[in-house]
Formats: structure tokens, sequence, C-alpha cells
């Protein structure tokens, strides 16, 4: 009796333990250091050591005084080298330079995991650093493993301007041209070195106020995928199987998908009535419900996700609207700017503690909301070319987009523009693809517009009733 009593005790020991250790969880962040307020990265170190339950952080340089300060932390660092670095990282012994400089006087006692070679490139650069992106990856690697630094793997960052198409996630694929030019070569380099594939998933951009339940992670209906036959319960999901399907047709589905920036804003502009401190603490504490779960997407059950959250702290010198300059977790002097479970007192993750309702204040809320507040649109940038409006004209319209009413007698022929006709087709595709900002990319030559619509259809001599829709 005895006997058994001890197995049973010692069975119930590791019972409990197991279900401790699975509440005590970790996530990434993204430290940013836009802001001149910011305590010194020692004191930052030292507060993700001992308060937090995050094991691992991304900067967006090589900053040797971030580096030295994380020294025997044992957390995890991704650093990047500059997107202006990429052109020199060509040169075999410049690179040599570099690593022995930068990132050698550092290893291991910082556990320096991934180098990014650039951030967003493909979004960002001209076609000739572009298409040195991934002869550089590979010079870099190799100045690494002639330093001694085999352990270190090498990446870039992207966003999802990488991607043609993302909804529904089946039939989603990489733009033409970067697709087999850039982004298969660059997975090649990737698989046969190990290195994660690291993309920037950002529902945050693609705001529906009707779909606002299904981007924060909180109960919705669900989104359907009539070729996959899969349900999608947050936008999340969706973009990073649209990742995955992208690699899947350029038969890359082995390579590792990492979430190098997600987050969301608590304050914007009263034009950004999304950003609020409930809205941010729900889809963040979402997203670390779901990291915390292991349950993947639903192409890639059961695969977790390594994922950053964007952004440790608020940046006070970020440029942009009120909204880029308040995605962090932490305001300056450490007090979270809300509770989704990151400080380790609150390991278990709770549900969001939410302030009270406002009334007023960031996102306008309880306020009256003009049309701008209510939608977006995409229209033809200032800059743009007649030659290159047509050709948008003539990709959309060849996309499965209606494009009746531009034609001669439709209800928006008149004005009988290639800029009039380019902003119906654009704005058309934009709202079709879900409204993120990359759905009205069109090689740079698309920009989405929320300001008061009459004053910018005016300004533009387009039709109002007919691209405001």
């Amino acid at each position: 009796m005895n006997n058994i009593s001890s197995k049973t005790s010692f069975i119930l020991f590791f019972f409990v333990i197991a279900l401790f250790l699975h509440d005590v969880t970790s996530i990434g962040v993204n430290y940013g250091t836009l802001g001149n307020n910011l305590p010194p990265p020692a004191q930052v170190a030292q507060f993700i050591k001992d308060k937090t339950v995050i094991d691992r952080v991304k900067i967006f340089d090589i900053n040797p005084d971030i580096l030295r300060a994380f020294a025997n932390t044992g957390i995890s660092l991704t650093v990047t080298v500059p997107n202006g670095e990429i052109p020199n990282l060509l040169d075999l012994a410049y690179a040599r330079r570099y690593v022995e400089q930068n990132i050698k006087p550092h290893y291991p006692q910082t556990k320096i995991d991934v180098v990014l070679v650039g951030n967003e490139v493909l979004h960002w650069d001209t076609p000739e650093v572009q298409n040195k992106l991934v002869p550089a990856m590979k010079v870099f690697y190799q100045a690494l493993g002639l330093s001694g630094l085999k352990g270190i793997k090498v990446s870039s960052a992207h966003s999802l301007g990488i991607l043609l198409r993302s909804n529904p996630p089946s039939a989603a694929r990489f733009r033409p041209g970067w697709d087999v030019g850039i982004l298969a070569p660059m997975l090649q380099f990737l698989r046969e070195t190990k290195g994660p594939f690291m993309v920037n998933p950002y529902p945050y951009f693609g705001y529906n106020k009707k779909q606002e339940d299904f981007l924060l992670f909180r109960k919705n209906k669900g989104v359907y995928d009539r070729f996959s036959k899969k349900w999608y319960m947050n936008s999340f999901d969706m973009l990073l199987d649209a990742v995955y399907m992208s690699m899947v047709r350029l038969k890359y589905p082995d390579v590792e998908i990492v979430a190098a920036e997600t987050g969301w804003p608590s304050q914007g502009e009263t034009y950004e009535p999304q950003c609020t401190v409930e809205n941010a603490a729900s889809y963040n504490g979402g997203l670390m419900k779901k990291y915390d779960s292991g349950m993947g997407t639903p192409l890639m059950p059961h695969r977790k996700i390594e994922t950053y959250i964007f952004s440790l702290f608020n940046e006070n010198t970020k440029p942009g609207s009120i909204a880029e300059r308040n995605f962090g977790l932490f305001r300056p002097d450490f007090t979270p700017v809300y509770d989704v479970g990151v400080l380790k007192a609150k390991q278990a993750h709770p549900t969001p503690s939410l302030p009270p309702p406002k009334i007023g204040g960031g996102g306008n809320k309880g306020q009256p909301k003009t049309p701008a507040e209510n939608k977006k649109f995409c229209m033809p940038k200032v800059g743009a070319t007649d030659a290159q409006l047509q050709s948008n004209i003539n990709y959309v319209c060849s996309q499965g987009v209606d494009c009746t009413p531009i034609q001669v007698g439709g209800s928006c022929f008149k004005p009988n523009t290639i800029r009039s006709h380019a902003a119906f087709a654009m704005n058309s595709y934009y709202q079709r693809e879900g409204r993120n900002n990359f759905n009205c990319d069109f090689a740079g030559t698309g920009v989405v517009a929320s300001s008061d619509p009459s004053k910018v259809m005016a300004h533009a001599n387009l039709n109002l009733e007919c691209t405001w829709s």
C-alpha cells in the first residue's frame, strides 16, 4: 500500500511540475531604439532577464552597447546588418573585416543566433541592391565560417510585400521576378545552411472594422478557404499559411518560417480608430496564447513558429503617425502599457487586463466617426506615369476583377483618363485582396489613403463615387 502511495505521489508530483512548466512560456521581442528617453541597454537586458519571459530579442542594427549588455544573459539575439552594407558584403575581405570587428568580439558570450543581412530589402531598396542580397548573404555566411563562427545562421527579414496575393492562403504566391530570381535562391541557401525564412506578418495593416474580431484573435465565425478546405480563426494564421504555400510552390516547404515582426499599436491618430490599448492587448495577448499552444496553423499543424512581437518600447522619435510610436509593450520607465503575461509574475497568460472604456482619446473612441475613419482606399501615386498605371489596369483586369465599369459606357468610364480608370482598378483589387498595404504597392505606384476622400479625389480629378466604395 505504501509503495503504491509513493508511486502515486511521484506521478502526481511530475504532473504538477508539467503543468507549471507549460505555463512558463517564452516569446521573442523586437528591441527598437528610435527614442530619446529610452533606458540604457544594460538596464534593458537586466529587465528582460529578471522580470520577463522574453527569451529572444531582435535588433535592427549591430549596436555594440546592446551586444555587450546581453552578454552572459542566455537571451538569444538576432542582429541586423544595415541595408546599405549589402553591396560591400560581396567582397569577402570586407565581409571578414566586418565580422571580425562587429560580431566576433561579442560571441559566444552574447548568444548571437542569427545575423540578418538587411531588413525588408525587397520592399524598400532598388533592384540593384535587391539582386545583390542573396550573394551578400552567401559571402557573409562564408566570412562567419572563416572566422570560426559556424554556429550563427544568416537570413534576411521580409515584409509581406513579397507576396503577389495572400487571400486565400491556398492560392498565395510570391511576386513574379522575385520568386525565381531572388526568393528561390535564398530558400535554397537557407535549406543548405538550416537558416530560417524571416517574414513580418502584420494583420494590423489589413484592418477592416467588419473583420476586427478575426484580426484580434477574438471569437469569430472564421474564414473558409474553399480550395484547401481549411477554416481560419485568425488573420495571423492566414498570413503565415500564405507564406508557406508560396514556399511550397517553389518546392521549399521544409525551410523554417519565423514571424520576425508582428504587433499592434495602442494609440493612433483620429483616423486610426483601430489603435487602442484594448485592441493591442487583445492582439498580442492572443498571439502569446497561440504561440504557447504550439498548435501551428491549418496548413502547418503542430508547428511552433518562432515569433517576435513588435515592439519592446514605445519609441517617441520614430517617424510616421502616432501609431508608429506606440507599438511598445512597455513605456521607457519599464511600466507595461497593458498586461498580456510578459512579466514573470503573470506567466500563466491570464486574459489581458484592459482599462475601462475611454471617452475620446486615442483611436477617437466615443466620438462620431467620419467616412475617412471607417475606410481606406488605394489610389495612384502622384508621380506614377500613364504607362505604369495602364500596366496596373491590365494586371488587375487579368486577375478576375470586374473592369466593365471603366469600359466605354460603364458607370465609371468618366472621367475618361488613365489615372481615373487606374484608381478604380487598383482600389477594387486592394479591397478584394484584404486591404493589406502590400496589396496597394503596384511596384511602388500605389498609395493607401485614409484622409477625407472627397478632398483627395477632387484634388486628383478622380471619380469619388467609383473609387470610394
